[in-house]
């Protein structure tokens, strides 16, 4: 089980719930939120996505309204597992037996 550190008082609307989420699934290890930027255009509904690798982890970006987010995950599945997670996470595909949450790195 990973942890979540808070060092921003401003988040995307709706995010510290869903890493708080992503903590708790075995091979987290940190999640960090970081930078948020306004952009063009409008997300209606949280986005997230692996964006790149890191030393220890990846990159995500978290996106909703006009607001994006990075987010800095420190474990060692790989960006397929992340993604499919944190797909999971947002509803967006049903869960199934080959989930990453069950393997340990």
């Amino acid at each position: 089980m990973g942890r979540v550190v808070i060092t921003h008082s401003t988040y995307v609307e709706g995010l510290i719930p869903l890493l708080k989420q992503l903590a708790l699934c075995p091979g987290i290890d940190t999640v960090t939120p970081a930078v948020i930027s306004r952009v063009r255009g409008r997300s209606s509904q949280m986005r997230l996505r692996v964006s790149a690798p890191i030393t220890g982890g990846h990159k995500l970006v978290a996106r909703r309204g006009s607001s994006v987010q990075e987010v800095f995950v420190v474990t060692g599945w790989s960006r397929e597992q992340l993604q499919q997670c944190l797909d999971r996470l947002l509803g967006q595909t049903p869960p199934n037996s080959n989930s990453p949450e069950g393997e340990r790195s």
